[in-house]
């Protein structure tokens, strides 16, 4: 197959262009500048030049392709209007081209617009007033397709996609931990976020495109529920420093933001049960406390 990507030279995407590849794919993929030209380049896949406001672009790569993966997301987190717009736009332009087709269009979004306080599996509602909302107009956009002849899915990520130099959610709580001398989390350090290692949500993109029916919801949960707590006390044996509770109004001038302290104080566990028994996937790399303690969270170099 032949595969136009967005996002292959993010945090993700490279391992997911190398697993396309590896599993006998091509990959052309989207590039906005040089260097992702050439991280491509290195990866064996092909750059195609744009970016996702260069709406021609965007077309002319899912005209080429046999299939479309789309991981990219970004703008101005201060106006999440017109990054869903943005977002909503570039997912109709992708997909326009493989109408009627039968070619799979997989787009990304995360297990943080599932509702909080209970464990959610792919069939459970999402919770449209909360915080992550704004991906929500990106997956609706995307299973509108299927009704057209295309071969949608998503792919709800957990918030934590880990593995070696990751720069997400986990790098900012050990950034944090450096800099204020206490590895903190919110109340009692309950609430729950699922993980998934880099490697194995990339299998889940492969298999995504393979084989994933119309209108699939696809959860990359490798593990359901990792404690906010554990994690911080795995930061604070790795660091030698002392954990901390925080108060909600404690962790707002703690963490990077206040929206950051509420993305920390999360309760939201999911499952993949489902994803598994549809595709056969099966992860099988370190899980989330593991690489924490073991791989390079706590020995790079302090951003």
């Amino acid at each position: 197959m032949h595969v136009f990507v967005t996002g292959g030279s993010g945090q993700t995407g490279p391992a997911v262009v190398t697993e396309l590849i590896a599993g006998g794919h091509t990959v052309t993929a989207l590039a906005r500048s040089d260097s992702a030209a050439a991280r491509l380049e290195l990866l064996g896949a092909v750059p195609h030049r744009g970016s996702l406001d260069d709406l021609d672009s965007l077309r002319s790569g899912a005209e080429a392709a046999d299939g479309v993966l789309h991981m990219a997301y970004g703008g101005d987190f201060s106006d999440l209007d017109d990054m869903m717009r943005r977002d909503r736009t570039a997912i109709e332009t992708l997909g326009r081209p493989l109408e009627h087709s039968g070619k799979p269009l997989v787009v990304t979004s995360g297990t943080l617009v599932l509702p909080e306080g209970r464990q959610s599996g792919e069939r459970d509602e999402p919770d449209r007033t909360g915080f992550a909302a704004f991906r929500l107009a990106g997956e609706r956009a995307c299973l509108d397709l299927a009704a057209r002849g295309v071969r949608a899915s998503v792919v709800r990520l957990a918030p934590t996609v880990h593995g070696p130099e990751d720069h997400g959610f986990i790098p900012m709580l050990v950034t944090t931990a450096r800099r204020t001398g206490v590895s903190a989390y919110v109340g009692d350090g309950a609430n729950r976020w699922p993980a998934v290692h880099r490697s194995d949500a990339a299998v889940l993109f492969r298999l995504a495109l393979e084989k994933a029916p119309a209108g699939s919801m696809l959860h990359g949960v490798g593990e359901s529920g990792v404690t906010l707590r554990s994690i911080a006390e795995t930061i604070a044996r790795g660091l030698g420093l002392p954990t901390a509770s925080l108060t909600p109004e404690e962790a707002a001038g703690h963490f990077v933001s206040p929206f950051m302290a509420r993305v920390y104080a999360f309760d939201g566990p999911a499952t993949s049960f489902h994803t598994r028994e549809l595709l056969g996937w099966s992860p099988r790399h370190p899980a989330l406390l593991d690489d924490l303690a073991h791989g390079d969270y706590l020995t790079a170099p302090a951003a």
